[in-house]
């Protein structure tokens, strides 16, 4: 596949682990994911598959059953060549599982926790969801009510979440709590919560506008007994440990629309290449010329803020304002690009077994969650215009 731009942040290493994940996805990945879609989840044997091939938590240290490869721009290539594939419930689930729910574990569990789990997600024996939304409280975290009553060595959960990615296979969970409903923000705390857990149940897997091999369902909490030891940091902190992973999540949400928008984009040159109308192919029409012209030159633009904002998160120095300036700009890129090109593919793009159907279907969502694109404007103004 054809790269917008030459890019500077990758070097040779990084170029080979890109065609190894591309080689596996094309064997692997796409020949299932029509399959996986109709089912509305991935198989468990395809996450045991990543995690033997090397593809799942590879940033977990040796110790823990790992790589130990702290470098983010191999999770990047990860997360890209997954979304540039077209096969986007993997493109989502996978890498929430590698970096978003995983640091949290890394950043802020205690021993014990890591020994017990990190292995396991890094072999795909333990799937990993992230836990925050509920049916009334959605940006809005500290209008959350879940609670976790203290009972002395361990805590009773009650309460239900929405929208959870992985949800259905999930077998750990890191669970926003209201340790203390009294105290706002400072009464959050994050607890990993076990699926085998008693009380701990699942809803059916929502029947999505698109993400169809995506498992995403509720999750209840009745009277789920969770030890102290299941913690994640220090109790009533969770909020702030929320805010510290967001911006790697807002930035791998970036990368995943640049990812989609440039694979569709090729799917469609080559469509409009081979498709004739009027005894010409139809790339050869103004209008189509156009239309190829700017979705081009916007996501060369998009990829090469992409690109230093990666640059930047490796050198930890990527902001809460610059995440919300990738996230928002760029999902709201990927709906345009998907959006023109199913237009350019005519009554075709409308039929769900073309690609860029699809990826019509799939872009939307990205403008949701991980914050949804008016907040991702807000925080941007808090940086500029102060609150």
């Amino acid at each position: 596949m054809q790269e917008f731009i030459e890019r500077s942040i990758f070097t040779e290493e990084h170029d080979i682990f890109r065609h190894s994940v591309r080689d596996y996805i094309e064997k692997e990945i796409v020949p299932n994911n029509a399959q996986w879609e109709k089912a509305h989840m991935v198989t468990r044997e395809s996450w045991e598959k990543l995690g033997a091939n090397g593809f799942l938590c590879i940033q977990v240290p040796e110790a823990y059953g790992g790589m130990g490869i702290t470098d983010f721009r191999y999770n990047a290539i990860f997360t890209e060549e997954l979304s540039r594939s077209g096969c986007a419930g993997p493109a989502v689930g996978y890498p929430l599982h590698n970096d978003i729910v995983l640091p949290y574990l890394l950043d802020f569990g205690n021993e014990e926790l890591k020994q017990k789990w990190c292995p396991k997600m890094a072999s795909g024996e333990a799937i990993a969801a992230v836990a925050m939304t509920e049916p009334a409280a959605g940006s809005d975290l500290q209008g959350m009510k879940c609670t976790a009553e203290d009972k002395g060595d361990h805590y009773l959960v009650n309460g239900s979440k929405t929208f959870i990615t992985n949800g259905y296979l999930c077998d750990i969970a890191v669970v926003a709590v209201k340790t203390d409903p009294t105290l706002g923000a400072k009464g959050i705390s994050l607890l990993l919560m076990e699926a085998a857990m008693e009380g701990f149940t699942k809803g059916e897997p929502f029947h999505k506008v698109g993400l169809h091999a995506q498992d995403t369902c509720e999750l209840f909490f009745d009277n789920v007994k969770v030890s102290k030891g299941n913690l994640i940091g220090k109790e009533g902190e969770g909020f702030k440990y929320l805010m510290h992973e967001l911006a790697q999540e807002r930035l791998v949400v970036g990368i995943g629309a640049v990812g989609a928008a440039e694979g569709i984009f090729w799917k469609t040159l080559q469509y409009t290449n081979e498709r004739n109308a009027f005894g010409r192919s139809i790339s050869q029409f103004q209008n189509t010329r156009f239309k190829l012209a700017e979705l081009a030159s916007k996501i060369t633009m998009a990829r090469s803020f992409l690109d230093q904002c990666t640059a930047l998160h490796c050198a930890g120095k990527l902001d809460a304002a610059m995440a919300s300036m990738i996230k928002y700009t760029t999902t709201e890129l990927q709906c345009e690009v998907a959006d023109e090109c199913l237009q350019l593919h005519g009554g075709y793009g409308y039929i769900w077994e073309y690609d860029v159907a699809r990826a019509w279907a799939d872009a939307r969502v990205q403008r949701i969650y991980a914050g949804t694109n008016e907040i991702m404007k807000e925080l941007i103004a808090r940086k500029f215009v102060g609150k």
